[in-house]
């Protein structure tokens, strides 16, 4: 009877119920955990007992040592508090174009968040449970941060409307302060803190109306002041954009109700507010959104096709089948296909050509490699994994290499593939 951490090639191993169970024994110290495959699936399953609220804080404390995520919390806190702030002069004003600024400075709160995030993902490793790894949750964020951002923007559009019909009186001793303060903190969030997350949408995604209005105005003043090249080109940043946007809507409508007691202003310019964030947040998300729904980036498929083509004229290989390429994450890509080959064909070489061809685009890829038999059913199975490898037996650590073939010798009907099963236990 073959071990359980070898292949094990008599059966197929039930891929939906297989999951990660914890067993501490009484003898076990509490760092030693026993994992079998098998129940469902509880991917967020603590071998110690801890709750959802000790585990987050046992990792926000582990996260504190590091003095990038220091530097982080502590802009996490001065921006908490200067909203706060600007919430209650919005309230002492009265203004609702000033509420949609301090709209912009919970946005700001939450990138810092995903900032954070950034730094703990970075600090994690692939498990059994999330196989490749917590890179996709900084996705997830900036779909999640992106989208509040656009029902704020549907609030204020709602209450403007009403503040247009009965327009409130508005008061402007604290409308000028609370736009500068606002904006010197936004500012300081955005060219301060190096969020990776965020900037990579900024550079993938498409540009926003805003932007494309303000190139034309960005190249004529560089021209004229070749230093802001750097901040103005080869385009803005869409947050700084709409930051002093924002401002200048506010300024506007303070001029204009302090010299013309035009209350009218305030709740147009928080109408022009909403639109720019809409216009802001909605190439993020629908960026953010294609990834999490695993589509293939647009950008890539010329080179993917050529590279598919090239590898189809391989020695031994007759076509490709079921391929599917998707972004894991931002900058990573992961890929499945098929490859069915000649029976004479040299399974271990054809695996190496393909995966060294696609290899250069997708850096997850697994292969999965069948001779073209009509007298009986060879499967060969091979999984090819670069990037961050697994503990213990899980993954392909290593070259690529072909599982050994199952040959039936019924001709009544084809032998399913082989696949491999593992058991989890990390502690032997």
């Amino acid at each position: 009877m073959a071990s359980p951490s070898t292949y094990n090639v008599n059966r197929m191993p039930d891929l939906i119920s297989s999951s990660v169970n914890v067993e501490v024994g009484e003898e076990r110290k509490p760092s030693q955990t026993v994992y079998n495959t098998s129940g469902t699936i509880y991917p967020f399953l603590s071998g110690h007992g801890r709750t959802g609220l000790s585990w987050l804080i046992g990792e926000v404390m582990k996260l504190l040592q590091l003095s990038e995520a220091k530097k982080i919390m502590s802009f996490l806190v001065f921006c908490s508090l200067s909203t706060v702030t600007l919430l209650y002069w919005c309230h002492s004003t009265n203004s609702m174009a000033l509420t949609a600024f301090s709209f912009v400075m919970i946005f700001d709160i939450l990138s810092l968040l995903t900032c954070l995030l950034t730094v703990w993902v970075q600090a994690q490793q692939p498990t059994s449970a999330f196989s490749f790894g917590y890179e996709r949750f900084e996705v997830l964020a900036v779909f999640a941060c992106t989208m509040l951002a656009l029902l704020g923007a549907f609030f204020i559009m709602k209450e403007s409307v009403e503040s247009l019909l009965f327009p409130p009186e508005v008061h402007t001793g604290r409308l000028l302060v609370g736009t500068c303060f606002g904006l010197l903190v936004h500012l300081s969030v955005v060219y301060t803190m190096r969020n990776r997350a965020f900037n990579h949408v900024i550079d993938a995604s498409s540009s926003s109306w805003l932007q494309e209005h303000v190139s034309d105005m960005s190249e004529s003043l560089c021209s004229v002041v070749p230093g802001l090249s750097k901040l103005l080109l080869p385009r803005i940043n869409p947050f700084a954009l709409i930051g002093f946007a924002c401002s200048l809507a506010l300024m506007i409508t303070y001029f204009l109700i302090d010299t013309h007691q035009y209350y009218a202003a305030d709740p147009w310019a928080a109408i022009a507010i909403a639109f720019m964030t809409f216009g802001t947040m909605f190439p993020m998300s629908a960026y953010t959104g294609k990834i999490l729904l695993q589509t293939t980036p647009s950008h890539i498929l010329g080179q993917l096709d050529k590279v598919l083509r090239e590898a189809s004229t391989l020695d031994g290989v007759l076509e490709f089948r079921h391929e599917h390429f998707w972004t894991l994450s931002f900058g990573s890509l992961a890929g499945c296909v098929q490859v069915r080959v000649r029976r004479d064909a040299d399974e271990q070489l054809v695996l190496a050509h393909v995966y060294n061809r696609l290899n250069s685009l997708v850096s997850r890829l697994t292969i999965q490699i069948f001779k073209d038999d009509w007298s009986r059913s060879s499967t060969y199975t091979a999984g090819a994994l670069s990037g961050p490898t697994f503990p213990g037996p899980i993954g392909f650590q290593g070259p690529p290499r072909v599982a050994s073939p199952t040959h039936s010798h019924s001709h009544d009907a084809p032998t399913p593939p082989v696949l491999p099963s593992y058991r989890l236990n990390p502690s032997s």
